[in-house]
């Protein structure tokens, strides 16, 4: 595999890909909620269509993200500017989706994801949010309606194992990572880079230092 494409299983894809096969184990049938469409988000949004998850729902603030996402492999897209992002996922799965996967970094988007479960489901945090900050969740809910709260460092994954088995899945057209790559960089465009990802116009982008 050229290494432009592998440099993306390293982290996204193991990760994104990870936190929905390993932490969650993913039932087919099961409906899915990510919330963040960076690379991590994209590709668990890859990994609940490959698990046969439906609805698979994408969240997040940017529009391109969302259209990138439908590429992935989502079949609702719900812009979070709007209106409240876990009242739009509970209409879309008649009542909250199995599993939520936070890929943001921020306990207010978990809250929104813990919000969007149904009764029994599960929420899994994939992004590290700073560390002083702190999770309020009500926790009746958790005993009465029987939620659970997972962490998923990495995917849960073991890289010896699971990257090669990821790749598989790419050579058997399973997961699009292509759509993650969207730009080559130099070194010296390390700003701009930066610059296009705050404003949603990129997703990965190589670094290489070989001037191609």
């Amino acid at each position: 595999m050229p290494l432009e494409k592998a440099a993306l299983f390293g982290c996204a894809v193991a990760t994104g890909v990870g936190a929905v096969v390993n932490t969650a184990r993913v039932e087919p049938g099961s409906s899915v909620a990510v919330f963040g469409m960076g690379g991590v988000g994209l590709s668990a949004v890859m990994g609940a269509r490959a698990a046969g998850a439906h609805p698979v729902i994408a969240v997040d603030v940017l529009g391109p993200k969302l259209r990138v996402a439908e590429s992935a492999g989502a079949t609702h897209a719900v812009d979070a500017t709007g209106a409240d992002p876990a009242d739009a996922v509970r209409e879309i799965t008649d009542g909250g989706a199995d599993y939520a996967f936070e890929c943001v970094g921020n306990v207010d988007v978990f809250a929104q994801a813990y919000a969007a479960t149904r009764v029994r489901g599960s929420t899994v945090c994939v992004g590290l949010d700073h560390p002083s900050r702190n999770l309020t969740i009500p926790c009746v809910s958790m005993v009465a309606e029987e939620r659970t709260v997972r962490g998923s460092y990495m995917g849960s994954s073991v890289p010896a194992r699971d990257i090669p088995r990821f790749m598989r899945m790419y050579d058997a057209d399973a997961l699009p990572v292509d759509l993650l790559h969207t730009h080559d960089i130099a070194l010296d465009d390390i700003n701009e880079a930066f610059d296009r990802l705050a404003d949603g116009d990129a997703v990965r982008q190589i670094v290489r230092f070989d001037g191609g």
